[in-house]
């Protein structure tokens, strides 16, 4: 056995046996004090001090027992503990204190044995009431200590509960607006006080951490050394939500500070602007718009401009469909409308039905794409959402959410009534052009045969129009230049080979030159099919001014393939092919008889 168990049992031994007679001897106790055996010996000497209050040596043991005790704790995690021993152990030096005098010393100087030190005067050992009354008053500055401690805590505390604080508030902001660009678009006052107070509480996060290594440097050793490592921020939606240790040596924190100063920067410097701008550029529209009422006008330079204006690409980081420039284009889609409309009523009421079809088709696209930029708005799954993102534009150009819908339907509802008219109006503008027409003929400009018509075009093309007239069973050729107005200023008749009946309509084709100089035109209707062993044709030569020159009806050994005019001699060569694959021409001089 050890000679600290032979001691301990000893002691034990004595103890237990004086505890029988009701009476601890301090002697046997203090066995057990001077060796440090503070665990063994604590219930003991609070027993014994129950009994005797007049030994300030065994006030001081119990004193260090204390001392011993909250020095053992950790001060950070256990501080109400810790500061209660320190108080327990200032109270029991305070009692020690009032009794160790000279005489105490002198009677029991073997239980002061810690303070005997060589006398540097004398060269002897022994104890000095001086250096125990200045040991003691070292230690009953306990108390000062023990405040310090619990101003620690305190400032730790406090560093921990703001940080909390901020935490909790950037949750707030992630549940509230689930992206940065929601927290952007949605921006207001009262967000950008958020962020300011969000960073004010990291703030004082910060400085009471540092109070807190300040107190904790003073006190020595704490058993904590923690060093802060802020992390930042860089995915919104997923950082900055887990807990944090505040009793770790390697303290890591979200910079929740950094991040409200950059969103709060972004806001003021980007999106702050970006909404005036919107707003401004709202208003311009609207002045537009008002133009284009008062001055039935097309405002296509004003469309123009604005088109510069709309274009928003930090807006679109941050939404890609924001409802702002939705509205811009809706609006921008009406002006469109409204100046195709203004522009194109001179022509309305004009007789060129070619511009007039050409003006209703795109009146009825422009209808057509304001209406679908409407409905599209007004369909909108999430439009309850866009409508809380922005409502300063809502709130300076609009009032209230209601008013923007309001406007919305009524834009879609008249765009999609105008497209409905506009396309009837169409419809029966197109069915005009595929006739020409005077106050007795309508000639089909359609390649039709289930027209029920006496005229049967042969040729269509840009200019004109020619083909097979019928009377009765009898054919004659027509001409007639096609007018922009759909109506027959002149219309010309030749005769054709009896040959081309309407049983033989299928096989009659035709060729066409012309000399533009002149405005003059060439027209060939021949016969694919034989009559005996010529194919009959009639060729006519018509002046925009003469009218018809002269007519002619020929018949061809070899089928017409292609007609060339040549101006300097006024023959027309009617090109025609051999089974070789030679070309044989046949030429007509300028009053329509062949040369050759």
């Amino acid at each position: 056995m050890n000679s600290r168990v032979i001691i301990l049992a000893f002691v034990m031994m004595a103890c237990a046996g004086t505890a029988l007679a009701q009476k601890i001897k301090y002697k046997d106790l203090f066995v057990l004090l001077n060796n440090r055996q503070f665990d063994d010996a604590e219930p003991f000497l609070k027993k014994y001090l129950a009994t005797t209050t007049d030994n300030p040596n065994a006030y001081l043991f119990m004193g260090l027992i204390y001392q011993d005790k909250a020095e053992k704790l950790d001060m950070l995690r256990e501080t109400t503990k810790t500061v209660t021993w320190l108080d327990s152990a200032v109270y029991f030096y305070q009692k020690a204190s009032k009794g160790i005098n000279e005489k105490e010393i002198d009677k029991n100087e073997e239980y002061y044995q810690m303070y005997n030190r060589r006398d540097i005067r004398t060269g002897k050992f022994g104890v000095k009431l001086s250096d125990v009354q200045l040991d003691l008053e070292a230690r009953m500055k306990l108390k000062s200590r023990a405040k310090s401690i619990e101003n620690m805590k305190s400032q730790f505390l406090m560093a921990e509960k703001f940080y909390n604080k901020t935490k909790t508030e950037f949750v707030a902001f992630q549940k509230s607006h689930p992206t940065l660009g929601d927290l952007y678009v949605r921006a207001d006052e009262r967000s950008m006080d958020s962020l300011k107070h969000l960073a004010h509480l990291y703030d004082s996060s910060l400085i009471n951490f540092n109070d807190y290594k300040a107190t904790a440097s003073s006190l020595g050793k704490t058993g904590h050394n923690q060093v802060l490592d802020p992390r930042e921020i860089n995915d919104y939606t997923k950082d900055g939500r887990d807990e944090t240790d505040f009793y770790k040596d390697d303290l890591k924190v979200w910079d929740y500070k950094r991040w409200a100063l950059s969103s709060l920067e972004v806001i003021e410097k980007e999106i702050v602007p970006m909404k005036n701008s919107l707003v401004a550029v709202d208003v311009e529209i609207n002045k537009v718009q008002q133009k284009l009422k008062k001055d039935s006008v097309a405002v296509w330079d004003d469309i123009k401009l604005l088109r510069t204006k709309i274009s928003f690409p930090g807006l679109l980081k941050i939404d890609p469909q924001p409802l702002p420039l939705e509205i811009f284009e809706m609006k921008l889609g009406e002006l469109s409308y409204g100046s195709q409309v203004a522009g194109d009523r001179a022509i309305r009421d004009s007789a060129n039905l070619v511009l007039q079809v050409e003006s209703l088709r795109k009146q009825v696209s422009l209808s057509g794409k304001l209406d679908s930029l409407a409905r599209v708005i007004q369909d909108k799954k999430d439009l309850g959402d866009k409508l809380n993102d922005y409502q300063h534009f809502i709130k300076a150009g609009y009032g209230t959410s209601d008013v923007l819908v309001n406007l919305v339907r009524s834009t879609h509802e008249f765009a999609a009534a105008q497209k409905q008219s506009k396309e009837a109006q169409l419809l029966r503008k197109e069915q005009s052009l595929k006739w020409m027409v005077s106050t007795t003929d309508s000639i089909p400009l359609i390649a039709d045969n289930g027209l029920k018509s006496n005229f049967k075009p042969v040729l269509i093309t840009d200019k004109f129009t020619a083909g097979l007239q019928f009377a009765d069973s009898v054919a004659t050729g027509y001409f007639t230049f096609i007018e922009p107005s759909r109506k027959i200023k002149s219309k010309v008749s030749f005769p054709v080979p009896a040959t081309m009946t309407k049983r033989m309509l299928p096989f009659i084709k035709g060729l066409t030159t012309a000399d533009d100089k002149t405005n003059v035109e060439f027209v060939l209707l021949y016969s694919e099919s034989k009559s005996g062993e010529k194919y009959a044709s009639a060729l006519a030569r018509i002046g925009r001014k003469e009218g018809l020159v002269w007519s002619v009806n020929a018949d061809f050994d070899l089928l017409p393939q292609e007609m060339v005019y040549n101006p300097e001699t006024s023959e027309l060569s009617v090109k025609t092919r051999n089974g070789s694959g030679e070309w044989v021409p046949v030429i007509f001089d300028k009053v329509g008889k062949i040369v050759k």
